[in-house]
């Protein structure tokens, strides 16, 4: 079995951002220190090497031919001469970090008759052992006439200034990314039904993203709130007929007049679910309240209503950001469809690291699982056991519990109930 490939990125664009500020900076220095290790430690070391060369060589010669001038000659050319040497060995000898003793070790063997360089001696010396004719001896130079000084300082200074701009850069990036985050933070709260102040900042791209998002919160506003007053005017022309039907119904002695008194009361519970469904409470102020509060209110009532409904496990103290009556509908007609096709409902509020959990169970027929998206859409009836003739509804409960959840940034999932056998209805809220 084949697994993806993923690539090891951040997934925060704070995180790629820094990334692709970082990694060119890292390769220019990885490739400007190497470069001028090589050259200065190399290139410097070879060159002044061999001008220390040809003065070791002039001070052989002389201790061969004048040993008795030797010594003077080594201290004008500032050489320390010991003669006849007395060396434990004869081999090289140099750390293996020394990039610049190398080169000079190679560099003096090309040209004089070494026997041994030892560079461990002292850090700042370099002894060297001769053959001559006269026997061996011990020449020491001061490291710095044959190496590179000091190349420390220009990779410390980069090192600096780097971190340096670095930390500036990532102060400007964070800067930047910021009116994106406070971008991202209204979008997600106007996705929840909350309104939080937002001004658009930064670059131009940015700000032209914040204002078409206001512009489209506006327009979205403007819409409920006009859809609203349309629906407060529907539901106020069609209740005064009903209600005159009703009162001119129940003066009549018809045998016939409670049946059309029946229907007019459908139709009135037929508006009030159509214009529920249509407003979705989208207009409700949002607070934090204790749910769990609001779920034993909802218990409270249908048991008041004669209804069966038992509390299930409920955490206590569950504060949450909502609006308060839009989750009790959602919650009540959740209650409503589990004792309309069940005979018993349970009710259970369950709290995670990150998710709230309204459950309504019930003991019904259920809803098979390759039905169970369509139930969430509006008008549908799944069965002859849900025909509003019949005492079922008019297939919005779900879908108007589903339009809150939505609203709220959350979602409504079913599923069947373990322990009763029905359906498990669960609106999941994020924390």
């Amino acid at each position: 079995m084949m697994t993806k490939f993923r690539t090891p990125l951040p997934r925060s664009l704070y995180g790629r951002a820094a990334l692709i500020l970082i990694v060119p900076i890292l390769t220019i220095q990885l490739v400007f220190s190497l470069q001028f290790i090589q050259r200065h430690y190399e290139g410097v070391t070879e060159q002044l090497s061999r001008g220390v060369a040809l003065e070791l060589g002039y001070l052989i010669n002389i201790y061969e031919t004048e040993p008795e001038r030797a010594g003077s000659v080594a201290d004008a050319l500032d050489f320390e001469l010991v003669a006849p040497a007395d060396w434990g060995f004869t081999t090289d000898r140099r750390d293996f970090w020394d990039l610049s003793g190398r080169a000079l070790i190679q560099t003096l063997d090309a040209t004089l008759p070494l026997r041994a360089v030892d560079l461990q001696y002292d850090n700042r010396e370099v002894r060297l052992l001769f053959e001559t004719v006269r026997g061996p001896i011990n020449i020491e130079v001061n490291r710095r006439r044959v190496s590179a000084s000091n190349p420390h300082q220009l990779l410390v200074l980069m090192i600096i200034t780097s971190i340096l701009m670095t930390v500036i850069a990532f102060l400007f990036l964070s800067n930047q990314l910021r009116p994106i985050a406070r971008l991202a933070r209204a979008a997600e709260a106007f996705g929840k039904g909350r309104t939080i102040p937002y001004r658009p900042r930064g670059a131009l791209e940015v700000r032209a993203a914040g204002n078409a998002f206001l512009d489209m919160r506006h327009r979205i506003e403007r819409y409920i709130e006009q859809r609203t007053l349309m629906l407060s005017g529907i539901s106020h022309d069609l209740r005064t007929p009903l209600t005159r039907m009703k009162l001119e119904l129940s003066m009549m002695d018809d045998p016939g007049a409670a049946d059309l008194l029946n229907d007019v009361q459908e139709m009135e519970r037929l508006v009030d679910e159509f214009l529920a469904f249509s407003r979705g409470d989208a207009t409700e102020v949002v607070t934090r309240v204790d749910v769990s509060g609001l779920v034993d209110q909802v218990v409270a009532n249908a048991r008041r209503s004669d209804q069966p409904v038992t509390a299930g496990h409920i955490e206590q103290g569950a504060m949450l950001l909502i609006r308060p009556q839009a989750v009790t509908r959602a919650l009540e007609n959740l209650v409503n469809n589990a004792t309309r096709y069940g005979t018993k409902a349970r009710v259970s509020l369950l709290l995670s690291d990150r998710a709230m959990r309204l459950v309504v169970e019930d003991d019904g027929p259920g809803i098979p699982a390759e039905r169970r998206e369509e139930a969430l859409t509006p008008f549908s009836r799944l069965g002859s056991e849900r025909d509003p003739n019949r005492g079922g509804g008019v297939g919005l409960g779900l879908a108007i519990a589903a339009d809150i959840a939505r609203s709220h940034g959350g979602h409504l999932r079913l599923s069947e109930s373990p322990d009763l056998g029905g359906l498990r209805a669960e609106i999941v809220l994020a924390r």
